[in-house]
């Protein structure tokens, strides 16, 4: 960890005041697989405000993912260019962004709505992330899931657009999603998240994404094995006969 520069702090981890203990599952996804190792998740937001309700409403995300057993990584965008503004993308910021995407299994993206979609900061991130990488794929068969800030009412074109690009980017999108409306509104004045139907969603969302995750585990490689891919790669099935010695081809 220590050659990351660009991971926030995340302050007061275990300080959870909007919650209330004796509702929440500890483990959500117990019965669902092992969480040996814990879920490892990747929380991107999308401002770059000395006050960004992004940025605080994924702080609450990844307390809440810690509280549930995750181990969490907040990517701090500060740095990070535009899209093809250095040649291959050879900036330590993309580098970096790809190194903890690589190292994730599951995501949460947040993005304030602008304009009735998603902010630049938001856009690029997920443009630094290829669909290949090195021979690996950085965001293939990982779970999503996402959430916006809003603010004016609540809007989900945000979230839309986040899934669409989930989708593009071949994640498993959870079902649930956060849209938080008036986000000024809903935070205190030491950037912690006030008490409300918000939060609770927040709180379902996270819960949801450890389910999936650990439910996909085991699975995930499968899921995403795809026949154009194995084209590409020479990589011809092996049957159970191949693995086993057996030739199918002789005479009759």
């Amino acid at each position: 960890m220590s050659q990351f520069t660009r991971l926030r702090a995340l302050p007061d981890p275990a300080h959870l005041p909007a919650l209330k203990p004796e509702y929440a599952h500890a483990r959500p996804a117990l019965g669902l697989g092992p969480m040996d190792p814990p879920p490892r998740v990747l929380l991107l937001y999308g401002s770059l405000r000395e006050r960004s309700f992004s940025r605080l409403a994924v702080e609450e995300a990844a307390r809440l993912l810690q509280f549930f057993g995750c181990e969490t990584r907040i990517f701090d965008p500060a740095d990070l260019p535009s899209p093809d503004q250095h040649p291959f993308d050879d900036h330590p910021a993309v580098h970096e962004l790809r190194e903890h995407s690589l190292w994730s299994e599951a995501q949460v993206w947040c993005s304030p709505e602008r304009h009735g979609t998603i902010t630049g900061i938001m856009k690029a991130q997920i443009d630094h992330l290829p669909l290949a990488y090195k021979g690996l794929r950085p965001t293939q068969g990982r779970t999503l899931a996402v959430m916006q800030v809003n603010a004016g009412s609540q809007s989900f074109n945000t979230v839309n657009t986040l899934r669409i690009l989930g989708r593009w980017m071949r994640m498993f999108t959870i079902p649930n999603q956060s849209s938080v409306a008036k986000a000024y509104m809903e935070f205190h004045e030491d950037g912690r998240m006030k008490p409300s139907a918000y939060y609770d969603r927040i709180v379902d969302v996270m819960e949801e994404l450890v389910r999936f995750t650990v439910l996909l585990r085991p699975h995930a490689e499968s899921l995403v094995d795809r026949y154009s891919e194995r084209v590409e790669r020479d990589a011809p099935v092996e049957t159970p006969a191949d693995s086993a010695g057996i030739t199918t081809g002789g005479a009759r």
